[in-house]
């Protein structure tokens, strides 16, 4: 699994004009997955992104992780982050999951998220066209694959 985690003050998934979801301060979330990923990969990642302390203390230093600062989460499905770019110009996403593998995973990081966090976690539309609007804050963007955890 790749993700995109990006402190935001706030963002959004639209789609066909329709707000799907939409958070105050917190996280959001673009995420790929590709076949092999599993369980251990979820919970990897589940445990990284809830306990990175990137939200700033009272003495203004990056210090707290999203619980501490009763953040909210949207996580949006990207299998672009599974992109093979090194031959030629054309991305090709042959890493990345198909439908019968990244949508039960997906659907299963966003309640252990979920559950982790404490409170319901916005969502994207696994497979549509969306618009996803942010503002990110710092900007602080980490990016994290369980294929690179040491």
């Amino acid at each position: 699994m790749r993700a995109v985690i990006q402190r935001v003050t706030h963002a959004s998934v639209t789609i066909q004009s329709n707000r799907k979801a939409e958070i105050g301060r917190g996280f959001l979330i673009l995420l790929g997955i590709e076949q092999s990923d599993n369980q251990e990969d979820i919970e990897w990642l589940t445990r990284k992104i809830i306990g990175l302390r990137v939200f700033d203390d009272e003495a203004g230093i990056m210090n707290k992780n999203i619980l501490e600062t009763d953040g909210d989460i949207i996580v949006v499905s990207q299998f672009t982050l599974m992109a093979s770019y090194k031959k030629g110009n054309r991305p090709s996403w042959i890493r990345a999951a198909g439908h019968e593998v990244a949508i039960p995973l997906y659907n299963t990081f966003v309640k252990q998220l979920s559950e982790t966090l404490g409170k319901p976690i916005g969502t994207g539309e696994f497979g549509a066209d969306m618009k996803v609007e942010l503002l990110n804050d710092g900007p602080v963007t980490i990016c994290m694959d369980t294929k690179n955890k040491e």
